[in-house]
């Protein structure tokens, strides 16, 4: 059973520029495919970004394109998420997710694991 940990939320003025981190308990993080999820008040989870095992491909949703950028470090059993130029339609709750049959699919039901979310509130 891998656990998730997210952590890096918090109040952030417009424009600024949060990292997000989430913890895997597993020490076979690297053969998991880690994605990133939000879910604004409201809303139904919608997919932001995904990566690969070894980090070689990304996939973001339009929205974040050019912001925010999904990397992992195997070493650290650590995905990350670096989101820059934040905009009020950010704020949500962000979920870490992990895959054992990573492709890329945006979908929610793709991933196995998750973690229990980080608040992201964006002020205007």
């Amino acid at each position: 059973q891998v656990q998730l940990v997210e952590s890096g939320g918090g109040l952030v003025q417009a424009g600024g520029s949060p990292r997000l981190s989430c913890a895997a308990s597993e020490r076979t993080f690297s053969s998991y495919g880690k994605g990133w999820f939000r879910q604004a008040p409201g809303k139904d989870r919608e997919f932001v970004a995904t990566i690969s095992r070894n980090g070689g491909r990304t996939y973001y949703t339009d929205s974040v394109k050019g912001r925010f950028t999904i990397s992992r470090d195997n070493a650290k059993n650590t995905v990350y998420l670096q989101m820059n130029n934040l905009k009020p339609e950010d704020t949500a709750v962000y979920y870490c997710a992990a895959t054992r049959d990573w492709s890329g699919n945006p979908r929610d039901a793709a991933y196995d694991y998750w973690g229990k979310g980080t608040q992201v509130a964006v002020s205007s």
